[in-house]
């Protein structure tokens, strides 16, 4: 299956600036990833409505963000084939995911 990368571009709307009259081809992800449209919306939306401790208490609108983290949970094992929602380990980078991917490499061997 053929990638749309127009399609794809489109759904980052930071791409559809020109610097010096030119198209951005950005390249700094290592530093800073850009999201796409649909994770900004669903981020807006949890903020505006949702935004409770997730895990932490008890109350109606930290059970709704509990609920509504373990289903993005479910919803990433899914599309990485994981054996179970539990393996998914949500961080705040790539260098805290492999630090901890690494420390835990390093204890079991």
């Amino acid at each position: 299956m053929a990638l749309d990368i127009a399609a794809i571009r489109r759904e980052f709307s930071m791409l559809s600036r020109k610097v010096g009259g030119k198209p951005i081809h950005y390249l700094d992800s290592a530093n800073t990833s850009h999201k796409p449209e649909c994770v900004i919306d669903a981020m807006s939306s949890f903020m505006r409505e949702s935004y409770s401790p997730i895990g932490r208490s008890s109350y109606s609108l930290a059970s709704e963000a509990s609920d509504l983290y373990e289903t993005a949970r479910s919803k990433v094992a899914n599309f990485i084939n994981a054996s179970a929602a539990h393996e998914v380990v949500f961080t705040k980078n790539a260098t805290e995911s492999l630090n901890l991917a690494a420390q835990s490499w390093g204890r079991a061997h």
